[in-house]
């Protein structure tokens, strides 16, 4: 079983600025999702927990293997963040009226990050074989490896909330997203990036 948990809120979260790869801290109010998630995760079996090395996901990794006492294994590359280009910082609103097509200028092309989320997973897989494991990362590049699994659209991943999936001879079945067993209600259209946008709480 692996569980993909969104980092906790950021300032930049909080105030809607797109943050992407910009390494930006969690908050008080961050670190106290990190708590609540690791309190939802408490009797689920869990034994290691990994994540990006983005200080915003390491930190919350780092507070839920503290709480529940276990393993903080290595953080991957390949769990960063999409990198938006020159738009980080700025209005994640403002950018997706701007460019509505989801084509920001110097941004990581989508295919390329559930790329990279489907060769973390399968690295964490192979490091961990059987042992329940938790990764901390964030929305976009769990939204779009989890779409991509699932095959169909997902909502936009919320700061702290717990995404499940199991893989079997390979194969990987998406279990729930934001705490929600699939088969999710339909969502409406959401096209605004996912991380540093107000999919938030």
């Amino acid at each position: 079983m692996f569980a993909f948990i969104r980092h906790g809120q950021t300032d930049w979260n909080r105030d809607d600025r797109l943050q992407g790869s910009s390494d930006i801290p969690l908050n008080d109010v961050g670190r106290e999702q990190a708590h609540e998630a690791a309190s939802l995760l408490r009797d689920g079996g869990w034994e290691v927990i990994v994540s990006s090395p983005l200080s915003r996901a390491r930190e919350t990794a780092e507070i839920i293997a503290s709480e529940l006492g276990i393993e903080l294994g290595p953080s991957y590359a390949e769990f960063a963040e999409r990198d938006y280009g020159v738009n980080e910082g700025g209005s994640s609103s403002d950018i997706v009226a701007r460019y509505p097509d989801r084509d920001y200028p110097g941004a990581e092309p989508l295919a390329s990050v559930v790329a990279r989320g489907r060769a973390g997973l399968a690295r964490a897989s192979a490091e961990f074989g059987d042992r329940p494991t938790i990764i901390v990362c964030h929305g976009t590049i769990i939204r779009y490896t989890l779409a991509a699994l699932a095959g169909r659209r997902l909502p936009g991943i919320v700061n702290g909330s717990i995404s499940t999936l199991k893989v079997e001879d390979g194969h990987w079945e998406v279990l729930s997203v934001n705490g929600v067993a699939l088969p999710l209600v339909p969502e409406p259209p959401d096209d605004r990036p996912a991380d540093g946008d107000t999919v938030t709480r």
